[in-house]
């Protein structure tokens, strides 16, 4: 098993995780020009978003996106996780505490002061993972607002 950042070859694998993400989440899809966009930010030199994947073998179980950003409270900067996720049979193997530790180091060398993130409530699996890893939550409530 290897954790590393993605590569443009693993372009096609990424966006098939996506879409296994959204519909463990309930939520739409649309792959329409993923390939391209996704392509564009991970891969064009823009540092704007950031991808390890978890492979074994030849195949990647799973991946996690964040970026780094700023918190005016704090006056520091943290790094938001914006997605993670594993295949279903790659779940309870230990391999997300390795991914979010992975994410970890990232973010001190990016000297971030810390890690944000959320999960449907609804993921109990998930909440209890974070909370095992020393994961507070925070409760707020998550908008959209389409333009």
């Amino acid at each position: 098993m290897d954790i590393r950042f993605a590569k443009e070859r693993d372009i096609k694998d990424i966006i098939k995780l996506c879409a296994l993400h959204a519909a463990f989440e309930g939520a739409a899809f649309n792959i329409s020009n993923k390939e391209e966009l996704l392509s564009k930010y991970l891969f064009s030199g823009s540092d704007v978003l950031k991808c390890l994947v978890v492979e074994e073998g030849s195949q990647i179980v799973g991946y996690a996106t964040f970026m780094k950003q700023f918190s005016t409270w704090d006056a520091q900067f943290y790094i938001y996780l914006d997605c993670l996720f594993f295949k279903k049979e790659m779940r309870g193997k230990g391999l997300g505490t390795k991914l979010m530790n992975k994410i970890k180091s990232h973010a001190k060398t990016e000297n971030c002061h810390s890690i944000q993130w959320q999960t449907p409530n609804f993921n109990i699996k998930a909440i209890q993972f974070y909370q095992k890893i020393g994961a507070m939550s925070k409760t707020k409530e998550r908008f959209l607002w389409c333009i």
